[in-house]
């Protein structure tokens, strides 16, 4: 469902798993809290890290990565994040619900 201006899915999508492989994201993100960071008159590197899962049903079509999460009994995906004090993601690890 990309539109018609951009280069066929598979392209993309190659191009785009190039980048994740590499750590591109990773890195602008790092970038952007640092500088969000300085314009608050913060130190550029957190020291503090507030985290917390939340876990999401699943649906059939969402393949053999979901897991039964027994303490929500619901069969799904965790996600688990880590933000600073400011709101800014540190780490984000998405996992079966009973992991």
């Amino acid at each position: 469902m990309l539109p018609h201006d951009l280069p066929p899915w598979a392209a993309v999508y190659q191009q785009t798993q190039r980048w994740f492989k590499a750590g591109c994201f990773e890195a602008k993100a790092h970038d952007l809290r640092m500088l969000l960071r300085r314009a608050a008159g913060r130190q550029p590197a957190p020291t503090t890290a507030i985290m917390d899962s939340c876990t999401f049903q699943s649906t059939p079509e969402s393949g053999a990565h979901d897991g039964y999460g027994g303490a929500k009994r619901r069969k799904g995906l965790k996600t688990h994040a880590a933000v600073g004090t400011l709101g800014n993601l540190l780490a984000l690890r998405v996992t079966a619900a009973d992991e």
